[in-house]
């Protein structure tokens, strides 16, 4: 086996092991894919201009999120089903996020109950929030991630259907009848491999249960029924962006859902100056899609991110090594912007800005 030295050495191997179900899942992306490309070519086209002579002998990556300590600005994205990818899915995450210092958001579409995630992460835990048609069965899961101790609720606003994955529906992705999906009503409804349609059973659920309907109206609605600070994810328009301030979330996820809902938007990075800018420092503003090298991180925080959110390499993490693999992937990326930061004058966060960047 190769050493694994970057997030590229652990997509090769997590391709060459993952059985085709599950790795069609993880990577695929909407329609044609474009969107899903352009996430990380967006980084590659932006260009880093270091300064010199900066004392950079001691670099300091910590920062916050919502007031949380974090030692980077890097946290762990929600992301569905991670038992397809390890044993322990999301408790090898947990894990990860525990000895690596950072925020894990759980999915709402997980494999382990966050009675059980957050105890193991033993630190910051974030819940994701889908809005069923139910509300009665969102509401419990607010009062779940509240009683079990989560520090706030990430809701994903991008997803009033859910986009077409073509890899998805062509391999009709079922989820393996041996894993539960316990915060999603009638779990085994989304594992039927059997149907006739060629939409994936997953998909199909989804559209069922999610409420297209949704408008503004929906904060409101969640505040009344938790203290937890509120995340939106999913903005990608800076008008929306305000409008989420003047609503008066706590912060937004600049994301185009990894390149899974809508294809042909901007990438996560080209969408974020303007929302920054449109926000004004009102909120926290971090963003995801494409990070896969310390440079990426050090581009988004000169574009005004807080943080950014990193999912598919720790599945890929997970699946050639479980928590290991994991942490190793939040490490390698820790090493590289470190580096980064040394070589383009930036002894801390608060030095990186727009001034290092073409």
């Amino acid at each position: 086996m190769n050493e694994r030295i970057t997030i590229a050495d652990f997509v090769r191997d997590a391709a060459a092991s993952l059985d085709g179900n599950a790795h069609g899942y993880y990577r695929s992306g909407a329609d044609r894919e474009l969107t899903l490309a352009d996430n990380e070519a967006a980084f590659d086209r932006i260009r880093i201009l270091p300064r010199v002579l900066r004392g950079v002998g001691r670099r300091d990556l910590s920062t916050t999120v919502l007031g949380i300590p974090v030692s980077m600005p890097v946290i762990a994205a929600p992301m569905a089903m991670q038992r397809m990818a390890s044993a322990d899915g999301e408790l090898d995450t947990a894990r990860a996020c525990r000895n690596a210092d950072t925020v894990m958001i759980l999915s709402t579409v997980s494999n382990t109950k966050v009675e059980e995630v957050v105890p193991e992460r033993q630190g910051p835990v974030w819940f994701q929030l889908y809005v069923y048609r139910d509300r009665s069965l969102t509401e419990n899961n607010i009062r779940r991630a509240e009683a079990a101790g989560c520090r706030a609720l990430v809701l994903t606003v991008d997803a009033p259907l859910i986009g077409q994955r073509e890899a998805d529906v062509r391999g009709r992705f079922h989820m393996p009848d041996h894993l539960e999906l316990p915060h999603i009503i009638e779990p085994k409804a989304t594992t039927s491999s059997s149907t006739d349609s060629p939409e994936s059973a997953l998909n199909a659920y989804a559209s069922d249960q999610l409420d297209p309907d949704l408008d503004w109206d929906i904060i409101d609605w969640i505040r009344e029924r938790t203290s937890l600070p509120i995340v939106l994810k999913g903005i990608m328009h800076p008008d929306d962006a305000v409008i989420a301030a003047d609503r008066g979330v706590d912060a937004i996820v600049v994301s185009n859902h990894g390149g899974r809902q809508l294809d042909t938007v901007p990438s996560g990075i080209d969408a974020l100056p303007a929302v920054v800018g449109a926000v004004a420092g009102r909120v926290e503003v971090l963003m995801d899609g494409g990070v896969r090298r310390g440079t990426d991180v050090l581009k988004a925080i000169a574009f005004g991110a807080r943080a950014v959110l990193v999912g598919r390499p720790l599945l890929w993490g997970l699946t050639v090594d479980g928590a290991a693999g994991a942490e190793q992937v939040l490490e390698i990326l820790r090493t590289e912007l470190d580096r980064a930061m040394a070589l383009a004058g930036c002894p801390d966060l608060a030095s990186i800005d727009r001034s290092i960047i073409i």
